[in-house]
């Protein structure tokens, strides 16, 4: 995995990284054992697109600012597309059912579909399905 222009790294602190590891392989996600050791791993979550879940005290030594509690403020929605409504509910059904949490009803708006979880750290997570004439016209 060498870098390239056009990707991207979402960094992620959590607090106990093999548990954020085995909650997001049960949603279905691989980590690049390359970049993965007792204070981090990168998650592939899609063609160029990573995230790197780094022990909260690992984080820390990359800003001087005070980390948020996830739980208590949001910071930031990582929104993920999908290929379908299905595809949508399957993932967060599973993110559920491996401990996460659902944070509001699914929201439908006929072209665009998504539903939101927030991990065991907090983060929050919103994945979509929006049908190709919507982003094309």
């Amino acid at each position: 995995m060498g870098v390239q222009s056009n990707q991207i790294f979402v960094n992620l602190p959590v607090k106990d990284l093999n548990r954020s590891i085995e909650f997001y392989k049960q949603i279905g996600y691989e980590f690049n054992p390359q970049f993965t050791d007792e204070k981090a791993t990168c998650m592939i979550i899609g063609e160029n697109i990573y995230a790197m879940l780094l022990v909260q005290p690992f984080f820390q030594s990359f800003t001087k600012k005070e980390l948020p509690d996830p739980n208590e403020t949001t910071g930031v929605i990582i929104a993920l597309s999908t290929e379908s409504r299905e595809q949508v509910n399957e993932i967060v059904d599973k993110a559920v059912a491996a401990g996460g949490k659902e944070v509001s009803e699914p929201h439908d708006q006929g072209f665009m579909y998504y539903r939101s979880y927030q991990d065991p750290d907090g983060h929050y997570w919103e994945i979509m399905y929006m049908e190709s004439h919507a982003v094309n016209d």
